[in-house]
């Protein structure tokens, strides 16, 4: 085996989200202020997905307070506590970049129902 797989396949976690582009999704955070830790839970759609591996990413848009807010979250990450699917997106698209120039309903990605 490489010996770079041998040393990030402790950080792997068993369990990864199984997420799509469109989903809608909800992602709890673990923040730390000072000693305490808590949740923070950031929601919206999956517009990227890159990476393998340890190294594999996520990438989350939401509109807030009329500005377009992004984070990339990486898969394996210890502060990454939870991944919940709300919704399902319907897309044709892996990247879902133009919902940057998109606003009001045409930003929205229909939803599948499964």
């Amino acid at each position: 085996m490489d010996a770079l797989k041998l040393i990030t396949a402790d950080s792997l976690k068993e369990q990864i989200p199984q997420v799509e582009i469109g989903d809608t999704v909800r992602v709890g955070v673990k923040i730390r202020e000072g000693e305490h830790q808590r949740l923070q839970y950031f929601e919206g759609t999956v517009i990227a997905k890159k990476g393998s591996g340890v190294a594999s990413t996520f990438t989350v848009r939401r509109v807030s307070y009329g500005v377009g807010v992004e984070r990339v979250f990486p898969v394996h990450s210890p502060n990454v506590d939870s991944v919940t699917v709300i919704r399902h997106g319907k897309v044709r698209r892996s990247k879902l970049y133009y919902l940057r120039q998109r606003v009001g309903k045409s930003a929205k990605v229909k939803e599948v129902i499964r």
